[in-house]
């Protein structure tokens, strides 16, 4: 059997699946290709991350494909329940890049608090001119320690982001519809480790208290943070959003950026992807990276692994 890992793949996942007696395909095909390759190459299986779409017309067009994955998290670039409706099996991995984007997210926090966003900008510009204006310009930092972060989703990654912010010495509120409470462990290197329970609270509770937010949701209609939700906000907040472009007004955004409501932002992900507004890639106030949560090459090996085990589970359970 092929499998088409059209976003690419770990080798530890290429190899897993070879063992199973899969021949993978890395080669990248174009959107509007992809049906007719499936269909000329017999392909069985599709593996995406974010970029390749596997909509109701591939769907459709490709009635021996038996499985489509997904490398992460969310899939919402695939329609799951037309795909599942249709016979096919959905898969993906939802534990592999937790760390990845919650370490990410202390990223855009290390980055907001002390400038280095901006620094990193101004410092190769006007270093060997301006240096004491630039060292005064970047002299109030703030620390993490003991400052309260909130967090609007609290699944696997917002657990992970909570798991770091308690070593940081940082309090923890958050927010979750369907998650009332949850124990996070904080494992240290010798073997110890301690268990903290956090209850999560109304969103409009958290607005008032947290000093940073960030969210960990998946797409959905509607913003999650809009100018209302800003508004309740304490002033000089910090706002990161490492979760899925479309959950944050950006417009709304930038005008609390501008208007000294909002002391900085970090963005992972955009509204207009892969063409983020020219605002938002130009405001000195906002660390920027092009949606790379789970891009290390630990998350992309247990992302590979993992998929290559369900794949495998899969199909011998369909050969039984």
């Amino acid at each position: 059997m092929k499998v088409l890992a059209n976003d690419g793949i770990s080798k530890s996942g290429i190899v897993a699946l070879e063992k199973g007696g899969f021949e993978v395909i890395t080669t990248k095909v174009a959107q509007e290709q992809v049906a007719n390759f499936i269909n000329e190459n017999n392909v069985s299986v599709i593996l995406v991350r974010s970029a390749t779409k596997v909509r109701k017309d591939i769907i459709d067009a490709c009635p021996d494909l038996k499985i489509i994955g997904r490398g992460g998290v969310g899939m919402d670039n695939i329609d799951v329940e037309y795909a599942r409706a249709n016979g096919k099996h959905v898969i993906n991995t939802p534990a592999s890049s937790s760390e990845s984007v919650a370490e990410l997210v202390f990223a855009h926090l290390f980055s907001g608090v002390r400038f280095l966003h901006d620094s990193n900008r101004s410092m190769p510009l006007e270093g060997d001119t301006h240096f004491e204006g630039l060292k005064k310009a970047y002299a109030n930092g703030i620390e993490l320690r003991g400052k309260t972060l909130g967090i609007i989703g609290f699944g696997r990654i917002g657990q992970a982001v909570a798991k770091m912010a308690l070593g940081l010495g940082m309090k923890v509120i958050a927010a979750d519809k369907f998650i009332g409470k949850a124990e996070i462990k904080v494992d240290f290197y010798n073997g110890q480790f301690i268990n903290v329970e956090i209850e999560t609270e109304p969103q409009e509770d958290l607005f008032q208290h947290a000093d940073f937010i960030t969210l960990h949701v998946p797409a959905q209609d509607g913003y999650v943070i809009g100018a209302a939700e800003i508004k309740a906000m304490k002033d000089n907040v910090g706002i990161i959003n490492c979760a899925r472009g479309g959950v944050i007004d950006e417009v709304a955004l930038v005008e609390a950026l501008d208007q000294g409501k909002v002391l900085f932002a970090g963005l992972d992900v955009y509204e207009n992807e892969p063409t983020p507004e020219i605002k938002i890639l130009m405001h000195p106030k906002i660390s920027l990276t092009p949606h790379i949560g789970a891009a290390t090459e630990e998350a992309q090996d247990r992302i590979g692994t993992e998929l290559a085990e369900q794949i495998i589970s899969l199909l011998k359970t369909e050969k039984a």
